[in-house]
């Protein structure tokens, strides 16, 4: 998925705390350098969290996911769903360094949750998966920004 084609963030929709009566808020913008995923997460009302989500198909044989980003320093989920089980979320964490990197992720590294808690689920296969995400979550609250470049499978 290629974030520097404007086409890209129409496919984006935003999930905040909001439906769970959290404040939280978050938009995304575009430039030529990629798509800013940004806002401010606020722990009012039991919330927490905000995320961006998008439909992706991955090829038979994916073994590696690699997403292309830079950003603020604070902890962030690459999150990915499936058609297999699609409540629950196969999530995997990284740290947004402020300066353009490419960030790795096995297989291995996802753990399996349901609303945050872990759970026993299927293995995960991304010839399987429908969505993926970036959520920043884990009390962080206050402003974030993450900008994303591309996200591939190898």
């Amino acid at each position: 998925m290629d974030f520097t084609n404007p086409n890209t963030m129409r496919e984006c929709k935003i999930v905040n705390d909001s439906v769970m009566g959290g404040v939280s808020q978050s938009g995304l913008r575009q430039d030529a350098q990629g798509m800013f995923f940004e806002g401010l997460v606020s722990l009012e009302n039991n919330g927490g969290f905000a995320s961006m989500r998008s439909a992706i198909r991955f090829p038979k044989g994916t073994q590696q996911l690699a997403l292309t980003a830079k950003g603020d320093g604070k902890r962030y989920k690459l999150v990915l769903r499936t058609e297999l089980a699609p409540r629950v979320t196969y999530t995997a964490d990284f740290i947004a360094e402020p300066h353009w990197q490419t960030y790795r992720f096995d297989l291995g590294q996802f753990i399996s949750t349901i609303r945050g808690q872990t759970v026993d689920a299927p293995t995960l296969s991304f010839a399987d998966v429908i969505e993926f995400g970036i959520l920043i979550s884990n009390a962080q609250a206050g402003s974030f920004s993450i900008q994303l470049k591309m996200l591939q499978s190898a």
